[in-house]
């Protein structure tokens, strides 16, 4: 076969051509990893679409907002719980179902951080759930302070670029303070003996313990990632020993 003088030497393409296949080899590669999506019980999936904005993303970012969509499903799941408990508490709003209520809240999340649950004051909020002559919605105060708490470990962001960087320990004490309002949650009583708010119950044939567990998946949730960036940025996280019935939040 005759030789092609004319054509290149092998690794000596122009610049642009190497560029343009090393992108076009990126992209397959994502897309393909898009690919394997996780198969639940219930028909949902999680994968992500592929967005040419994550070939600036480390994998910590992408950590990042896994962990926080992760986060706000728990919270979401944790919302509706409540208020299938104690449907007294969004008929005080004079609305008419669980899913409205819960929509009040959570359809706030798109449009944070100009939303006003960004500037909430979430401490207030919560000791606000357990007032007794208050009568609005507990459910509303105790997890909207809860949502703005967590999202205030992620800055209030939801998107995470490589020049973006997240406080370890932000995310750490937002986990410690996760414990303190549910152990208020689950223990504080009116006079009258009643709980501000019904959550898990132990009476009964069937022990109702799902608050636990999914409270306890969002803990782990925020641990997990505080680690992670503890270990990212080199920064050590100040470890402290929390009094859950003291009722006192660490600072985010």
């Amino acid at each position: 076969m005759p030789l092609d003088y004319n054509a290149p030497v092998p690794g000596t393409e122009p610049a642009a051509m190497r560029i343009s296949l090393s992108f076009i080899l990126v992209v397959l590669l994502l897309t393909g990893c898009a690919s394997q999506d996780i198969k639940r019980k219930d028909g949902s999936h999680s994968a992500r679409a592929f967005s040419v904005a994550n070939l600036v993303k480390s994998d910590v970012d992408i950590a990042c907002e896994l962990a926080q969509r992760e986060a706000l499903k728990s919270l979401r799941v944790l919302t509706e719980k409540l208020y299938k408990r104690n449907p007294q508490e969004y008929r005080k709003a004079g609305l008419e179902s669980v899913e409205v209520a819960s929509a009040r809240l959570f359809d706030e999340v798109p449009k944070w951080p100009e939303s006003h649950l960004a500037k909430l004051n979430w401490e207030d909020s919560f000791k606000l759930t357990f007032l007794e002559g208050y009568s609005g919605d507990r459910v509303y105060a105790f997890m909207s302070a809860l949502t703005s708490m967590v999202m205030a470990s992620y800055n209030h962001q939801s998107q995470f670029y490589v020049t973006d960087e997240l406080s370890a320990q932000k995310l750490y004490n937002s986990a410690r303070n996760i414990e303190v309002a549910v152990w208020k949650l689950s223990n504080a009583k009116l006079p009258s003996g009643a709980r501000y708010l019904v959550s898990n119950t132990l009476e009964g044939e069937v022990p109702n313990l799902s608050f636990e567990r999914e409270f306890g998946k969002l803990i782990a949730d925020q641990d997990l990632l505080a680690l992670l960036i503890e270990d990212r940025s080199n920064r050590a996280i100040t470890r402290s020993i929390q009094g859950v019935a003291s009722f006192v939040f660490l600072p985010i």
